[in-house]
């Protein structure tokens, strides 16, 4: 909770991310437990007993998590299993139990262990550095674990309230009830930060990068509006909820939208969900998506000591196929390395791994990972009522493309890649001429754009998918695709920003993949317009001087 007075400030401004408006008592995440102070070692003959307890609250902290992700879906359960790992990961787990056998106490080897790797992932940078608040969150938990307490985190509000916070964990976001949570701000954090993505998953207004967090005191009405990006301290109660009316009955409308995608003058425009699993695909088929633009495959892999087999591979492919019979199902090939990496794969070092070894170049070490893969995706569409697209992630040359795409038509598949390289992105042309579709990756080809890490707080505003300079590079995509007649879509978080996707749309993109959650608004927001006005809202954006400016003169474009 915040110890500082009340802002004077009356309007406090960050990054909008899920737009919507709350009207609530502000509330503070609950007090982390104590880091331990250096105590006197332990005996000799203690030490086994204290590795032993140390173990087991690691694994019960990693079980708990785990159990958590299984209930979860979409990005929740992505980001729930990643911490996971992260409770269950040998080498910390390692670290910590040679402290505890040189002397340490299991509270302050969690601590000290925790600490080294925190400083190793910071020195990695790019997306490493985002994992230090994950392990400083497992950290935390295995330390209540150890001390008998309480597991931390978000505490259960009893009313509705706005959620504030320097930051959040995503264990603490992915478990957020929506009814009770209406609302989130954090000082820290991108548009494509782990909070950002699950609140956009769960439909709760949400703004980052909210710098100003820190001065507004616990129980204290604010009025977020997650559109606009601002929290108004203490506003009149009446025109609050006047505005929050306004917002419930807008979101009445968007509910009962329903597809195909087109725009107000019949152009279609494929509205698509992003999914991991059956479950989630089904969850999504409910919510009147036309089939899956992002199928993550790579949650079969992570937390997996061994590969996973072929028929295997093929019975979890074959129920996302199934969820959309005779509907589009685009199957992203594996995309791991950097801040997902793969236990049975060799990892060496890199000294900056968000531009190393990841995604498809994973395969140039070692093929049969993704020849293996292909066959099982293969083995899933035979008997299938449509046959699934396949995209390769990270790919930055049309040699890369060719290649891909030959693998991929030998087996039968529709090959595509995903342009997330703004190299491929400026030769889209010749990327294009390879294969028969592509998808744009906006979560990674503005932060490689922009030279910008996507989770640092302090570039969220160069990590916005609204800068100009990456619509640009979306732009030159969407006009090779054109120019080649074959499709472009987005499945990055800017699909799922409903006034950008009109954006989207006037730059020529062709499908927009998103959060099942966030289809609908999308959905309608496009409905509104004509093809035409999606036009003159691009030609503003991109002709705009920052992300600020081009909202506002989209927002002037679509009346």
């Amino acid at each position: 909770m915040s110890s500082q007075q009340s802002t004077v400030a009356t309007v406090l401004t960050g990054t909008p991310v899920v737009p919507g408006v709350a009207y609530a008592p502000v509330m503070w995440p609950g007090e982390r437990p104590e880091l331990p102070a250096t105590g006197p070692d332990l005996p000799e003959a203690e030490r086994e007993a204290e590795a032993a307890r140390f173990s087991t609250a690691a694994l019960a902290v990693a079980g708990r998590l785990r159990e958590r992700a299984s209930q979860a879906t979409g990005a929740a359960s992505e980001v729930l299993a990643a911490t996971a790992g992260l409770a269950s990961d040998k080498a910390w787990i390692g670290t910590a139990e040679k402290l505890i056998r040189s002397g340490s106490p299991a509270e302050g080897a969690v601590a000290a262990a925790t600490e080294q790797f925190a400083d190793m992932f910071t020195k990695l940078g790019g997306l490493m550095a985002e994992r230090v608040t994950d392990l400083r969150d497992v950290r935390d938990r295995v330390l209540a674990e150890l001390l008998g307490r309480p597991e931390p985190g978000v505490p259960v509000p009893t009313a509705p309230s706005i959620l504030l916070a320097d930051d959040l964990a995503p264990a603490d976001t992915a478990g957020l009830d929506p009814a009770l949570i209406v609302g989130i701000g954090t000082r820290l954090g991108g548009p494509t930060s782990h909070t950002a993505i699950i609140a956009r998953q769960l439909g709760i207004p949400c703004i980052v990068g909210l710098t100003q967090a820190g001065t507004v005191d616990a129980g204290t009405p604010v009025l977020l509006d997650g559109g606009e990006g601002t929290v108004t301290v203490e506003p009149p109660a009446a025109e609050a909820e006047s505005r929050v009316a306004e917002a419930q009955r807008l979101a009445t409308e968007v509910a009962r939208w329903r597809g195909p995608g087109r725009t107000s003058d019949g152009a279609p425009v494929a509205i698509l969900a992003n999914v991991q699993d059956g479950a989630s695909a089904r969850t999504a088929a409910e919510r009147q998506v036309e089939g899956v633009g992002l199928f993550r495959t790579e949650l079969a892999f992570l937390n997996r000591a061994d590969e996973p087999a072929v028929a295997e591979q093929a019975a979890l492919y074959r129920e996302v196929i199934d969820a959309f019979p005779g509907g589009k199902v685009v199957i992203r090939t594996l995309d791991a390395g950097s801040d997902k990496p793969l236990k049975f794969v060799d990892h060496a070092h890199e000294d900056n791994p968000a531009l190393g070894v990841r995604g498809i170049r994973i395969a140039e070490g070692d093929p049969g990972l993704l020849e293996r893969q292909l066959d099982a995706i293969a083995a899933a569409a035979d008997g299938a009522e449509a046959s699934p697209w396949v995209m390769a992630p990270m790919i930055a040359t049309a040699a890369e493309a060719r290649s891909f795409a030959a693998q991929c038509r030998a087996r039968s598949l529709t090959p595509g890649v995903m342009i997330e390289v703004p190299a491929a992105a400026l030769c889209a042309d010749s990327v294009v001429a390879e294969v028969d579709f592509v998808s744009i990756g906006t979560n990674d080809l503005t932060q490689y754009a922009m030279a910008a890490d996507r989770m640092s707080s302090e570039l969220a505003a160069l990590t916005d998918p609204w800068q100009p300079a990456v619509l640009r590079l979306i732009k030159i995509t969407a006009e090779a695709g054109a120019a080649a007649g074959k499709p472009v879509g987005v499945c990055g978080e800017a699909a799922a920003d409903p006034l950008l996707a009109c954006v989207l749309v006037g730059l020529g993109v062709s499908s927009l993949s998103c959060a099942a959650g966030a289809a609908a608004a999308v959905g309608a927001r496009v409905g509104a317009v004509t093809l035409q006005q999606c036009r003159w809202a691009a030609e503003a954006a991109v002709a705009a001087a920052d992300p600020q400016a081009a909202r506002e003169a989209v927002r002037r474009a679509l009346g």
